[in-house]
């Protein structure tokens, strides 16, 4: 990979703490466009795909509604995969919509309307997406989202146990974490001696204060990016981590407490709903 001295050179200190950002991550994106080899780029889209899934779920499930701006596969792109797949036509070729997403619609197209409202396809789409990411060539790219991944299930993991819902329905991916969280009975779901931030992520689950989990949540995973960055100053892991950085202080920047408590509560309400073993029965009916 290239190096990138003046660009990080360049670049503005920051902190989780400052209540400013310097630009935006899409402002930082459209810097980067005239820097980064093509290569190296298609990193940054990796990450900036997670709008586009936001996009796709919602073109599915609301049809006309404004999609979010940094998402870069459009509107017309979408429908046209959507309807192709609906008419079990061959799907259009278009180089930005990766893979995962025709793997999605598949899925979500052949359940029946009862299926539709009941299995979380936000989970089911970022289960794709992650894996999808975790075949990167690049190990702390790969592992960022695997992290992002297991940290995820492990909350998860934690408010089922709380709630006395079945893991098995929620836990999306099929790592050997994610594995291990579905099925084991153990308090640390037989994952003491895998990453350290696993149990770190277990003790974190446990906090009452959504916006102080939040919080420590996002400190360990910076903490996360300068060890794993911390001899490559001015390669491509370390652009890719500025912008990660960036998108929790922006995001820090927007959030309040009343949205933190309100999203937590619709989580749980949302899991409570479908505690009926829908995803699993899904599975079992979906598998070929």
């Amino acid at each position: 990979m290239s190096k990138y001295y003046c660009l990080i050179a360049g670049l503005p200190n920051i902190s989780l703490d400052d209540t400013k950002i310097p630009f935006t991550i899409s402002e930082f994106r459209e810097e980067l466009d005239g820097i980064l080899t093509d290569a190296d780029k298609k990193l940054i889209d990796l990450f900036f795909l997670k709008f586009d899934n936001k996009n796709l779920i919602t073109q599915v499930k609301h049809p006309g509604f404004d999609p979010d701006e940094r998402g870069r596969i459009t509107f017309h792109e979408l429908n046209d995969l959507i309807n192709a797949l609906k008419e079990e036509e061959k799907p259009p070729v278009n180089k930005r919509t990766p893979p995962y997403f025709e793997a999605f619609l598949k899925l979500y197209l052949s359940a029946d309307t009862n299926e539709q409202k009941k299995v979380s396809w936000e989970d089911v789409l970022a289960a794709l997406y992650y894996e999808y990411a975790m075949e990167r060539k690049n190990e702390i790219v790969a592992g960022w989202f695997e992290m992002n991944l297991n940290i995820s299930n492990m909350f998860t993991a934690i408010t089922c146990r709380k709630y006395q819902l079945d893991r098995a329905n929620y836990i999306v991916g099929n790592n050997p974490a994610a594995i291990g969280m579905r099925t084991s009975n153990a308090r640390d779901f037989g994952l003491g001696d895998t990453e350290d931030y696993l149990m770190d992520a277990q003790r974190i689950a446990e906090e009452s204060d959504l916006l102080l989990r939040e919080k420590k949540t996002d400190q360990m995973k910076w903490q996360w990016l300068e060890d794993n960055t911390f001899f490559k100053t001015f390669d491509m892991e370390s652009v890719f981590a500025y912008l990660l950085k960036l998108e929790m202080i922006e995001r820090w920047v927007t959030l309040d407490r009343a949205t933190g408590e309100k999203t937590f509560r619709e989580l749980v309400g949302a899991m409570k709903k479908g505690s009926d073993n829908a995803l699993e029965e899904f599975k079992r009916n979906n598998k070929k």
